[in-house]
């Protein structure tokens, strides 16, 4: 009879550890779909982040393109603009040399017309109010002004020459994937309402989910 109850004892004592271990297994059961739940949610959100940081690395070096574009059209504007310069400088010593010999040839003729009785010949001011001995010296003093162009602004040549020098080290440096010349569409975030790619699935500045404003719809199934 002892023997019974010590033998129904020590089954109870089992089945009190085999409850414990139960709840314990139950617990850490519950725990690991808990952590296996929030890796895969994670790594859903890594997803969408890389995403997002590759849309926004895009965007930059379409930014980073269309300012090595602006330089490029500033160095070549400036060699437009010196070629005009000289250009303009030759013509004017031109006009000069040729006022300075029509000068004396008109006088010379107004002379000889008034030697047999003919009038003058109007004065080449008469005939162009620009040509008189006061232009090329207004124009030598004018242009001396215009040889200080405005300095382009230190931010946007800082900006320009850091976007062509990015430019080049990333054609050195480049795996193959292109970028788009075009910065991206953009959507407003319907929680902080600023603006933020077309396609993100999360707003990179307040976190808030990104809802479309056209959501598909979903394809309707063929009738049986």
């Amino acid at each position: 009879m002892a023997s019974e109850d010590a033998e129904i004892l020590c089954k109870l004592e089992t089945l009190k550890e085999i409850r414990s271990k139960m709840l314990q297994l139950e617990k850490v059961k519950a725990r690991l779909k808990q952590d296996v739940e929030t890796t895969e949610q994670e790594n859903v959100c890594l997803k969408e982040y890389r995403e997002e940081m590759d849309m926004l690395l895009q965007e930059k070096m379409a930014h980073v393109e269309e300012l090595r574009l602006i330089h490029a059209d500033i160095n070549l504007m400036e060699t437009t603009i010196k070629q005009a310069e000289v250009e303009r400088n030759r013509s004017l010593e031109a006009a000069k040399r040729m006022y300075e010999e029509v000068c004396p040839l008109k006088e010379h003729v107004d002379q000889l017309r008034a030697s047999i009785g003919l009038e003058k010949l109007p004065s080449l001011e008469e005939e162009d109010d620009r040509i008189t001995p006061q232009y090329f010296e207004k124009q030598k003093a004018e242009w001396a002004t215009d040889q200080t162009d405005p300095p382009i602004p230190e931010s946007l040549a800082a900006a320009a020459a850091a976007a062509q020098e990015l430019q080049v080290a990333r054609q050195k440096g480049d795996t193959g994937r292109g970028f788009r010349q075009q910065p991206p569409p953009m959507k407003a975030c319907l929680s902080c309402h600023q603006q933020i790619h077309r396609n993100a699935p999360i707003c990179p500045l307040c976190k808030a989910k990104s809802r479309s404003r056209n959501p598909k719809k979903p394809k309707r199934k063929p009738d049986d």
